[in-house]
């Protein structure tokens, strides 16, 4: 389902569709161009953040297969590391288990680090090695927030959106839909919170020929 949007988010709704058309057509025109696939990727990640539930999820794994066969095809690039260690990170948030939320950050870390290494002069990067350390924690602390609100929801009676099961699945109860947001929104948030603004600068590259001028950046 997609989030109701205006204003600058429509404008980054916009220019990331478009980004996500071009470097489509320019990866299934040269199926070896790995920078097409990375920002095929990266647009899909941008793009999750105005989906809730199911269709964001699938559009985060879409992400991140996009992003593991452009890793594949030149493993030197660390914006492809980079972008699939955030995908690897809303996947962590995004399950109800802690274990496995801690497999894909352990993912997400290793990304980061060999990003680091490729790119030393990028602190960045390290950055996000040593926030991805406190992932944990913070899922921890957002799975209990979400529960206490599905509980509410639940003891009144309420309709609405999507809830995320303990296996990080749809367990076919509802939620309010404004909750649901906000549970996805802190989560984008703590993605931005580490930088992701890689896919931001990489894109905007592309604007004049998308023909959508480039989003603002998001604050660090």
């Amino acid at each position: 389902m997609a989030m109701e949007v205006g204003g600058e988010d429509m404008q980054r709704l916009m220019f990331f569709e478009s980004a996500r058309a071009q470097a489509q057509n320019e990866y299934e025109q040269d199926g070896t161009n790995a920078a097409a696939l990375t920002r095929w990727g990266g647009a899909l990640l941008e793009l999750a953040h105005f989906r809730q539930g199911d269709e964001a999820r699938e559009m985060i794994k879409e992400a991140v297969r996009k992003l593991e066969t452009a890793l594949q095809l030149d493993d030197s690039k660390p914006e492809t590391l980079w972008c699939l260690g955030n995908a690897y990170t809303s996947e962590g948030f995004l399950v109800g288990s802690p274990q496995t939320a801690k497999d894909f950050f352990r993912k997400a870390s290793g990304c980061f680090e060999k990003a680091s290494e490729l790119d030393p002069s990028n602190d960045v990067y390290q950055k996000a090695v040593e926030m991805t350390k406190k992932a944990p924690e913070l899922h921890a602390q957002l799975h209990a927030q979400m529960r206490a609100q599905q509980e509410e929801a639940e003891s009144g009676g309420g309709g609405g959106a999507f809830r995320i099961g303990a296996n990080g699945g749809s367990d076919g109860r509802r939620v309010a839909s404004k909750e649901s947001s906000d549970f996805w929104w802190d989560v984008a948030g703590w993605v931005t919170l580490i930088g992701l603004g890689f896919g931001v600068v990489t894109l905007s590259r592309n604007s004049a020929t998308a023909g959508v001028p480039p989003p603002p950046m998001p604050m660090k």
